[in-house]
Formats: structure tokens, C-alpha cells, sequence
């Protein structure tokens, strides 16, 4: 780093590293297993009539679809540029940097921590309990945060945050804190939903997204969900024109019941494929199945799992390395991918396994 960029650089970001996303990891691969992103893609018409206009700021079709979907009204709802910047608004809007403070409870997604840590804001971390449930007391416990976030279904665990413990956390929070559920693969758990209790508790904020089940991941389309008094704070800081006019429209086809109607197809068949993959893997020795498969990825055990990574990659088959997560050592997460992905990524790990000698 030269010097005059050093010393203009906010003395927080210095130290920083950036997220290591699974195409900053590797730049080509022939099965990308690595991301959670859907094996099916869509086609989807575009009309470039209005290219020349900047697009609404909160597309109406988007926005009154996306309420439809989620049961919810439309002042509950916020689009943005996938569920990441919902967490950055969230941030921005409700901390204060050099003072406020977010908590996170590890092993989880790891863009609350950077998001925060670049807005100068602390990370106050309560990590899952070793069966990966949330340590409730232990969060009832920090004072002087500002925002708590529980992934559910949570990634990489793959678990399911239990009702009544969010509920407990919702309560103790209530008149101090916001709590933001992320609910980026719920509709692989869809019994599990929050939407339905937003007026419920004025403190519930929901994370949403077309990158997951929709297969849209490359539109960058999520949503945030909670009260009127909160959607209308973030709008305070949002871009003037954070979703574009082509990303509106796919975004409303696909939420259209045509659109639905196929994902909740293609769900169907990701999580047959999914308990195939988990039963698959169980019975291969050295693998040990790690928490749960309520999302489209499977997190195992692997004693030497650097050497079955580099032999993967090397394959060109990309999944992804948790080890450096919180309890999560020499463990990998592979997203369900379609039959012939499935099979192949299972037809590496026998060969390897073969290779190595491993035994049960």
C-alpha cells in the first residue's frame, strides 16, 4: 500500500480483509458447488424501452409482488442490491461508528462482521452452543448493542434457530436493540418463516433474497422486511437508484405465480437431492456429517480436508472450506448441485478416499 493511500484510508479499514466470496477464492472451475447458489437457471424476457430513464428507487411491481409472496404489507418492504446491502443499511441507519456496537453469533455468515467493522462499528460475537443452537443466555447477557443477527436457516451450520429462542431474544431486545433474522434460505425451511409476526414485534427486521432459491444470484435482488417506521429509516441512506430497470423486471417475472410456481418445484427437487447427497456422504469413510440440512448445502467432517479440498479444486470440482469458522475445524460445505454435480463431486470423494487409504 503507497503511502498516500495509507494515509488517507479510515484508520478502521487498515487492518480489514475483504470477504473471501467463493469467485475471489478461485477463478474457474468446472462444477461450482461452492456458493449455494441454485443448478437451475430461468429464462426471463427483458424490454429495453425505458434503459434511457433512471429506474424507481423501490420498484412498485417488485415491491407489491414481493409483499404478495411474503404475506406481508407493502410499507414492510425494502429492495436492494441482494441481502447484503440490506445489512450494510441496516448498519448505517441504526449504529454509529466508533460507538455502537452489532453482535453476530458464530459459526455464521460472515458479511455482518465486515459490513460492520468497515462502518466502524464493534462486533460483539456470542458463538452457538456446540450443537449450534443459540446461546441465549449468553446474548440476553450483552448490553450496548444496537443490532443482533441470527441467520435461520443458518450458514454454514445448516440449522434451524429455534422459535422460542428468538422469540426470548425478540423480547429481552425489545425497547433496546433490533434483532435481524436472515432468512436467505428459508424457502428450503419455509416452516420457519418469520414474515408472518412482523406485527408482532417492532424490533424484527427480516433478510430476504432472489439469490438462493430463486437461481437469480447474478441479479444481486434481496429484500428487507419490517415495520413502516424502520423500511422508511432506510430509505434515509439507500442509493437513489439501488435496483436497475433490467434486475426490476426479472425480479417481478419471477415472482409472478408462474415464477413461484416453479421455484417451489425446483425446491422440491433441491432438497430430495440434498437428503440424497447428506445420506451419500454419510457413508463414506473418514466423513462425518456436521448440524443440519434445512438449506441446499451440506456441511461434513473431514480429518484432512486441506488435501480433499486441493485435489477438488484441482478437479475442478469448488466447494467450500468452514475450517477457519468458529468450531468448525477441517470442515467443508458443499452446495447441492443437480444429479450429474452430485454424482461427480461423490465420484472425486470416492477416488481420493481411495487414493489416500482412508478407513473408517
Amino acid at each position: 500500500m503507497n503511502k498516500l493511500v495509507k494515509s488517507l484510508m479510515n484508520d478502521n479499514l487498515i487492518p480489514l480483509k475483504p470477504y473471501e466470496s467463493a469467485r475471489r477464492l478461485f477463478s474457474g472451475g468446472q462444477d461450482w458447488l461452492n456458493a449455494n447458489e441454485s443448478p437451475y437457471a430461468s429464462d426471463y424476457q427483458i424490454d429495453s424501452e425505458n434503459f434511457n430513464r433512471y429506474p424507481s428507487c423501490q420498484p412498485t411491481a417488485v415491491v407489491e409482488s414481493y409483499a404478495r409472496y411474503a404475506g406481508v404489507h407493502t410499507d414492510q418492504v425494502l429492495v436492494t442490491r441482494g441481502a447484503d446491502e440490506g445489512i450494510e443499511l441496516l448498519i448505517r441507519t441504526f449504529c454509529t461508528p466508533g460507538k455502537s456496537n452489532v453482535l453476530i453469533c458464530p459459526p455464521t455468515y460472515g458479511m455482518y462482521a465486515i459490513s460492520a467493522e468497515t462502518c466502524d462499528v464493534g462486533v460483539r460475537q456470542v458463538p452457538l452452543n456446540d450443537d449450534f443452537s443459540l446461546d441465549v443466555d449468553g446474548i440476553c447477557a450483552q448490553q450496548d448493542v444496537n443490532l443482533l443477527f441470527i441467520c435461520s436457516p443458518n450458514n454454514p451450520t445448516g440449522t434451524r434457530v429455534a422459535a422460542a429462542d428468538i422469540e426470548r431474544v425478540l423480547s429481552h431486545f425489545a425497547d433496546s436493540a433490533l434483532v435481524v433474522v436472515d432468512e436467505a434460505y428459508i424457502e428450503f425451511d419455509d416452516g420457519d418463516a418469520w414474515a408472518a409476526r412482523l406485527d408482532e414485534f417492532d424490533n424484527l427486521v427480516i433478510l430476504r433474497t432472489l439469490s438462493k432459491a430463486f437461481g437469480l444470484a447474478g441479479l444481486r435482488c434481496g429484500f428487507t422486511l419490517a415495520s413502516g417506521d424502520i423500511i422508511r429509516s432506510l430509505m434515509k441512506v439507500i442509493a437513489p437508484y439501488p435496483i436497475p430497470e433490467p434486475v426490476a423486471q426479472i425480479a417481478a417475472q419471477a415472482l409472478s405465480d408462474e415464477g413461484v410456481t416453479r421455484v417451489n418445484v425446483q425446491v422440491k427437487k433441491l432438497n430430495l437431492l440434498r437428503n440424497t447427497l447428506q445420506e451419500e456422504l454419510a457413508q463414506r469413510a473418514g466423513i462425518t456429517l456436521v448440524g443440519d440440512i434445512t438449506a441446499n448445502f451440506v456441511l461434513f467432517h473431514f480429518a484432512d480436508c486441506e488435501a480433499l479440498m486441493a485435489f477438488l479444486v484441482e478437479n475442478g470440482m469448488l466447494i467450500r472450506n468452514q475450517s477457519k469458522q468458529h468450531n468448525l475445524q477441517n470442515c467443508l460445505r458443499a452446495t447441492v448441485g443437480n444429479e450429474d454435480q452430485n454424482a461427480r463431486l461423490l465420484s472425486l470423494i470416492d477416488q481420493f478416499i481411495e487414493q489416500k487409504g482412508v478407513s473408517a
